[in-house]
């Protein structure tokens, strides 16, 4: 793992939402707004833009872990930016913070983590996880 980045460093990703990023299930929209699992998603994007930047040729992130408090809605049509923050790198784990926002309108804040590898030990563990037959 390259050390190409420092803690408290930060990086920021936008979304407009739309329809597809609605709150439903199983084709049915239970609410017309940035769902939690579509902004579970960009939250993602967002954080591993440090694992982009601190993984080497050979090697891949893995998320570890994501925590998410939807405090508003966004709608269609809105901007979305996220703000992450790199809180601390522990050997291959990368752990950060993030604020996602509509104007100065906090919808939610949260944490998310990664675990850096090689690329082989990845193929490794699905393989060894894949369902057989």
């Amino acid at each position: 793992m390259l050390n190409s980045v420092q803690v408290g460093e930060k990086r920021q990703i936008e979304h407009v939402v739309q329809k597809h990023d609605y709150a439903g299930f199983l084709g049915e929209v239970v609410h017309p707004v940035y769902s939690t699992f579509a902004l579970g998603r960009d939250a993602e994007w967002a954080c591993r833009q440090f694992v982009l930047e601190l993984k080497e040729e050979d090697e891949e992130g893995v998320g570890t872990f994501l925590n998410i408090k939807h405090e508003s809605p966004a709608f269609e049509g809105e901007k979305v930016v996220i703000e992450s923050e790199l809180q601390e790198i522990k050997a291959n784990q990368v752990i950060c913070s993030f604020v996602a926002k509509v104007g100065n309108r906090v919808i939610a804040r949260g944490t998310q983590g990664q675990m850096v590898l090689k690329k082989d030990k990845v193929h490794q563990l699905l393989r060894r996880n894949e369902p057989k037959g």
